[in-house]
């Protein structure tokens, strides 16, 4: 008997790119972060930040950022043009959210069918694209803030993009640990996207 492709092999390849960009993109700009830090009470040891220094940092922030990008455009595209975004992600309610938000906490949603999403993956999954769209253009004003003075503006000046990216990596960091608790708690869903099915 063959099983049902849930997630094909571009998905997974992006999946797992993003994966591992977001991951070098949040232990490098840890160590930016220290050598200027926003809040004076947030700081982040050296044993979790990757790059040694402040221009090592950057150069691995910078680096992957184009692969961070590159990746996440990939993604948007094929999702469009295959339709996945809209069957994936779309028709989503506040009711069916609040709903599956409820059985969740009572531990009582099902996870039957990996290829359809709850009401509460697809907020997630939809928060979380729209959050790296964040993180990418606040990025962007705190590196060319001449160059770009229009988005440097929209995010309200230079020392408030500053904390538009941090909070906005904050929830990028609150999505991966909530997704790997998920994954540990409905393991099948990781070999879905290691094999697609």
């Amino acid at each position: 008997m063959t099983h049902a492709t849930i997630h094909p092999v571009w998905v997974r390849i992006i999946h797992w790119i993003n994966a591992a960009a977001v991951i070098v993109m949040c232990l490098s700009g840890w160590q930016v972060y220290d050598a200027s830090p926003i809040f004076k009470a947030i700081w982040f040891p050296g044993s979790i930040t990757l790059g040694g220094w402040l221009g090592g940092a950057l150069l691995w922030h910078f680096t992957v950022m184009w692969i961070l990008v590159a990746n996440f455009i990939a993604y948007l595209v094929l999702s469009a043009l295959t339709g996945r975004l809209r069957k994936k992600f779309f028709p989503i309610g506040i009711r069916a959210i609040a709903a599956d938000l409820v059985a969740a906490l009572r531990g009582k949603l099902s996870h039957g069918d990996l290829g359809q999403y709850n009401a509460v993956q697809k907020l997630a999954y939809l928060v979380v694209i729209s959050d790296i769209v964040l993180v990418v253009l606040s990025g962007l004003a705190l590196w060319k803030p001449v160059q770009l003075p229009i988005l440097r503006t929209l995010m309200g000046g230079f020392d408030n993009a500053r904390i538009v990216h941090f909070v906005a990596m904050g929830v990028l960091v609150g999505f991966f640990l909530i997704h790997v608790v998920m994954v540990a708690l409905v393991p099948r869903s990781l070999l879905t996207m290691i094999r697609g099915r």
